[in-house]
């Protein structure tokens, strides 16, 4: 094998310190860590374990979402991790491999639930220490599954104890597998344990797929119950074109750090972070069509009763339930149309937080 230009994992996000949102949710501040190249066998072998790397329980995997099966995986990990005096840390990729092939193949790129940062800030709200960032492309796609553990995961990560799903392949081709795994543990000085697949009470499986595919449907309610928290995303207030405003509702304007989020359209949701308590508001998630052509994925949100400067805030968008896809107007009387959706938007959103609160 070539040996490659850059270390396999490109960064560590250490989680040393954390800063605390307003609503009182931990949020990870990462220290990343440019890590140095390793050769050896194969032209990538770890060799000595690099100063990093501080003897840990690793789990593996790209954690989009971070929902209850995960959660369950992460609450072992830390538990292993406290027994064997080991710092609990996950190996992560960016992109996610299905993104990676997906775009190999020229197929469609599957949707993110959540974005690496807001992916980290999970991780550490679970009590993860550390995230090892691998940048999935062809270099890693060929990698062989002895590599891969003996070079990454041991050498780069330190791995002592392993933690992965029961379904979880690895290596070129997904040759590795937990067989695998148990069979060189002895050689290369580390110990390995499955976990078993999560469901939720009606017995189907808790996982990154399923909760897309809900997203995806409008069934919001149907995710929560898998991630165990509303669908949300996180980011600071910007400026935008102020279109809001003219029009008599002005919005909160976050970038959406992904082109492809697990849902678009016009929603009811709940903003953290601008008061002591969440306060109602309706958003819409999309690229804008009646206003540009540019194709920007924008989240923008109203909220209902609260009037304030919030720039450069950072807030949480909590998605409730879903209104309606987006729409396109066209011609002179665009702006005038879109006015009205707005107003019977917000309308709707007052009525659904009415019938809540009534329940």
């Amino acid at each position: 094998m070539v040996a490659p230009a850059r270390p396999i994992i490109q960064a560590l996000a250490t989680i040393s310190r954390h800063r605390m949102f307003p609503y009182g949710q931990s949020a990870l501040k990462p220290t990343l860590v440019r890590l140095q190249r390793v050769r050896g066998r194969s032209g990538i072998h770890a060799g000595p374990q690099l100063p990093n790397a501080t003897p840990c329980a690793v789990a593996i995997g790209t954690f989009d979402g971070v929902h209850l099966g995960h959660q369950a995986l992460l609450a072992r990990l830390c538990q292993a991790a406290r027994v064997r005096d080991l710092e609990p840390a996950v190996l992560t990729f960016e992109p996610a491999p299905r993104e990676w092939f997906a775009r190999q193949r020229g197929e469609a790129v599957p949707t993110r639930i959540s974005s690496l940062r807001d992916r980290i800030a999970q991780l550490a709200e679970c009590g993860v220490r550390r995230v090892g960032i691998t940048r999935f492309d062809a270099e890693l796609a060929a990698l062989s599954a002895h590599d891969f553990i003996e070079s990454v995961l041991v050498g780069q990560m330190g791995a002592r104890h392993l933690f992965v799903g029961d379904d979880f392949r690895f290596g070129a081709r997904r040759s590795g597998d937990y067989s695998l795994l148990e069979a060189l543990g002895p050689e290369l000085g580390y110990t390995v344990e499955r976990l078993d697949t999560v469901t939720n009470p009606a017995g189907a499986r808790v996982s990154s797929s399923a909760i897309r595919r809900l997203l995806a449907d409008g069934d919001l309610a149907g995710a929560t119950t898998l991630l165990g928290t509303p669908w949300h995303l996180d980011g600071r207030v910007i400026h935008g074109a102020k279109l809001g405003r003219t029009l008599g509702f002005p919005t909160l304007n976050l970038r959406v750090p992904t082109a492809h989020p697990a849902a678009k359209g016009v929603f009811v949701v709940r903003v953290h972070g601008l008061a002591p308590t969440p306060l109602p508001a309706v958003a819409s998630l999309g690229t804008r069509p009646v206003v540009e052509d540019a194709g920007r994925m924008l989240l923008e949100t109203h909220l209902l009763d609260w009037r304030g400067n919030a720039y450069g805030q950072l807030i949480r968008v909590e998605f409730l339930h879903k209104l309606r896809d987006e729409a396109r107007w066209e011609g002179p009387d665009a702006l005038a149309l879109l006015t009205a959706q707005i107003q019977r938007d917000a309308e709707d959103a007052r009525a659904w937080f009415a019938e809540s609160l009534n329940l």
